[in-house]
């Protein structure tokens, strides 16, 4: 398996929001806002969604996770969610859509707004941390937000450490 990139340019988010509609954009929403991984986001009900939280029980993991729902995904739930059950219901039932049609979906929005990265399911939950770390967050309590267990491979995971790696080579520029 490849190796997936968050999306690193906020300008490629919203070029990716505006190449999704409907439930397809609200997957998108969800997972770049909630750290989850796919079978985590595919498996939400509305149900799920209580007051300013979302509480579940990770299926990697089996931890408990209650996550605070920020604005942009309070937004999205409120005008693209169904009233009740699976958020995500596959036209073929009352399931969810599988992880290969989510790949589906958001790799063909990749293409069509000309993403080059690496691009998969695991690019919504790498482009959560990344930006999470950007924008100030402790590496320490964005590990603990990961599960993961060291800085290490918070660092890596993010990719990060390739980033700071190159600039050591640019900046000595003797």
């Amino acid at each position: 398996m490849n190796e997936v990139q968050p999306i690193k340019n906020k300008t490629d988010i919203e070029l990716m929001k505006k190449a999704l509609s409907g439930r397809n954009l609200l997957l998108f929403i969800v997972g770049i806002n909630t750290s989850l991984r796919i079978s985590d986001i595919l498996n939400l009900k509305r149900e799920d969604f209580t007051g300013d939280h979302l509480s579940l029980y990770e299926i990697k993991t089996k931890k408990f996770k209650n996550i605070r729902i920020n604005d942009a995904l309070k937004k999205a739930i409120a005008e693209l969610a169904p009233p009740t059950g699976y958020l995500f219901t596959s036209q073929k039932g009352d399931k969810p859509i599988s992880r290969v049609q989510a790949w589906r979906i958001l790799n063909d929005a990749a293409k069509r707004v000309g993403l080059t990265i690496a691009f998969g399911t695991h690019t919504l939950r790498k482009t959560f941390a990344y930006h999470a770390y950007m924008n100030g967050t402790d590496l320490a309590l964005l590990m603990r937000v990961l599960n993961h267990s060291s800085q290490k491979e918070t660092l890596r995971y993010i990719g990060i450490e390739s980033e700071q790696i190159d600039d050591v080579y640019i900046n000595v520029n003797l």
